[in-house]
């Protein structure tokens, strides 16, 4: 009998308002994309980034000027890096240009992301002026820097008492402050952005737990917001580092790694090797020795801060 109501009720189908489930034999009803959503970015990345780092490396261990042949010289180039004291001297300068950007910047930028995460009165008006120099190229700011920080014509020459001579590009000290300086106008909104949205993610009952335990601002920004900012004050300081190893607009115009070669960098006498002396090959090998210290230093901050255990509050929601 149980058998004969069994087939009936088979036979006729599923109760009327009875859920459907869908079935769970393809990938994509999990809610995830499968591969192919990301092979166009794949492929992007492939051709313009591995596919050059691989010719780089490779033209690293041969002579090029451009218009003859590539002929292969081993490991020349390398050797002659290593005598040479305008390389170490800008390794140097630009892990110091680094240093400076990054004790800069973030004390700056977290101050003013916290602020601007806040709902004071005029603040959007404010941050909207303040993050002006996120919408200019580093070309353009440069070229405005060199402009108003002119011996002759800028405020330095009307200025005598603060910049005497007004020469700041004439030391080594001075043109290194200013490159700091430039550098920390213009990208400091950037990660104000970064620390802006950071803030405003912080869940607000636990200022108000703070608050009834009778926690002050300070205290509160101590030991409730800048531990919250962690994961953003590693992001922020990972693209610091990537960006000052890889500074060359700023140089170039603002000083053209002077006075003599106080101020050449890494990358600016990767462009000096490569496309003022023609000499290609160790213009790569700078070039190479540059992206394996920009990917070391970056692991080397993920692991040390364990940024590589985050994980996602989002991961497996369908």
């Amino acid at each position: 009998m149980t058998t004969k109501i069994t087939s009936a009720r088979l036979a006729a189908g599923p109760r009327k308002g009875a859920r459907r489930r869908p079935p769970a034999s393809s990938a994509t009803q999990v809610g995830r994309p499968g591969f192919t959503w990301a092979l166009p970015a794949a492929v992007f990345f492939a051709l313009f980034a591995i596919v050059p780092l691989i010719m780089v490396a490779v033209l690293s261990f041969m002579t090029w000027d451009g218009l003859s042949s590539p002929e292969f010289v081993g490991m020349d180039n390398w050797s002659r890096l290593m005598d040479d004291p305008v390389m170490f001297q800008s390794i140097w300068l630009t892990l110091l240009l680094t240093v400076l950007g990054v004790a800069l910047q973030t004390p700056l930028s977290i101050l003013l992301g916290v602020w601007a995460a806040g709902h004071q009165r005029n603040r959007a008006v404010l941050s909207a002026i303040y993050f002006i120099p996120l919408l200019l190229s580093a070309t353009a700011v440069s070229v405005l820097w060199r402009a108003l920080l002119d011996p002759n014509f800028g405020i330095p020459a009307d200025a005598t008492w603060l910049f005497g001579d007004g020469n700041l590009f004439g030391e080594q000290a001075t043109a290194i402050g200013v490159l700091a300086f430039v550098s920390t106008w213009q990208f400091t909104p950037f990660h104000t952005l970064i620390y802006q949205g950071a803030a405003r993610a912080i869940p607000q009952v636990l200022y108000q737990a703070a608050e009834i335990d009778g926690a002050g601002r300070y205290r509160q920004f101590f030991h409730i917001t800048l531990p919250q900012l962690r994961n953003a004050m590693i992001t922020s300081m990972i693209l610091m580092i990537v960006g000052g190893l890889t500074t060359f607009e700023t140089v170039l115009i603002l000083t053209q790694g002077g006075p003599g070669t106080d101020t050449t960098i890494s990358a600016y006498y990767m462009y000096d090797k490569a496309f003022k002396s023609f000499d290609y090959g160790t213009g790569s090998a700078i070039a190479l020795v540059l992206v394996i210290a920009a990917t070391i230093i970056s692991l080397i901050v993920v692991r040390v801060s364990g940024y590589d255990k985050m994980r996602s509050t989002m991961e497996g929601s369908s």
